[in-house]
């Protein structure tokens, strides 16, 4: 099974094209924002993606640049999310 961090840079990738073509590789840190990656439609689809791929419940408190801004943002939003919900890989 792929880990957390890699399917959430595939996600990206395969969902957030960009005209110069889909980003290769992001810097964890980077602000998805920032970058032109992702828009304030793109957190819906990311939002939808995150609770049907991890099976977490994103709450509406959650959607702040602090907890999904960045591939290593997301990744650690998502460990904390599957701890909580006891689905800790």
């Amino acid at each position: 099974m792929e880990n957390i961090e890699s399917r959430v840079r595939a996600f990206i990738r395969d969902t957030f094209p960009s005209p110069a073509g889909p980003p290769t590789e992001i810097d964890g840190g980077r602000s998805l924002f920032e970058a032109g990656i992702m828009d304030s439609i793109g957190v819906l689809s990311l939002v939808t993606w995150l609770e049907r791929e991890f099976g977490i419940v994103v709450d509406d408190e959650d959607v702040v640049p602090e907890s999904i801004d960045g591939v290593d943002r997301l990744v650690r939003y998502i460990e904390v999310k599957r701890a909580e919900a006891g689905l800790a890989e």
